[in-house]
């Protein structure tokens, strides 16, 4: 259903939009230097299962569109492009408030229960997501194999996964490590301008695919 190159350029993009800091690792980075490993893992779990649902809404919703417009295809596909552009810019500028907002901590350690709500919730209400899943996903689609939708279900069920194992880790290194992330600003304005710098390449690689003939 979904041939190798494509599948390999989807791997690719998406672990190094999943494993740079982008919004969804510093949510769980918040919530490893905050309350420790198991409070970021079972926040990671909650996220992925809300992104899961949602990439699977977008797919459904997306799929018989693609498969009837090319011109839509191609739409999306600048859009994505642009709003990693976006991204990137943003978390450039912004690098010391997230850093900062990341340092901070509740006055009292959340339950297990709504630590994996709460990152639900994140998850499948992130406005982000939902402009990704769509503008981005389609780039990976080809058109040529058919059964877009199915496609599109693959490609977030995959993306959830891989998201689920990178975030994990994320967590794990953070609640490892919070005394030494937290300890230094420096460090944190870092790990946000990486993940900046990656969003505005990858959107840009994507743009000038899409306009390729």
């Amino acid at each position: 259903m979904i041939d190798s190159a494509h599948l390999t350029q989807f791997f690719v993009a998406s672990i190094l939009i999943i494993m740079v800091p982008g919004p969804s690792v510093l949510f769980t980075l918040a919530r490893g230097v905050a309350w420790g490993r198991t409070v970021a893992v079972l926040t990671v779990l909650g996220n992925s299962l809300g992104t899961l649902l949602l990439s699977m809404v977008v797919a459904l919703g997306l799929g018989p569109l693609l498969s009837h417009s090319r011109v839509f295809s191609i739409v999306l596909q600048l859009a994505g492009g642009c709003y990693l552009l976006f991204l990137g810019v943003d978390a450039l500028r912004h690098r010391h408030e997230h850093a900062q907002a990341m340092a901070q901590r509740e006055a009292t350690r959340p339950s297990p229960r709504r630590i994996i709500r709460q990152g639900f919730v994140v998850g499948v209400l992130n406005p982000k997501s939902l402009i990704f899943f769509a503008a981005v996903f389609p780039h990976f689609v080809n058109r040529s194999q058919g059964r877009i939708t199915e496609q599109l279900v693959v490609f977030g069920l995959l993306f959830s996964i891989m998201a689920f194992c990178s975030d994990g880790a994320w967590g794990l290194i953070a609640g490892t490590a919070r005394e030494w992330l937290s300890g230094s600003a420096t460090r944190l304005v870092v790990l946000r301008s990486i993940g900046g710098c990656v969003m505005c390449i990858l959107g840009v690689l994507i743009i000038i695919t899409a306009l390729s003939p």
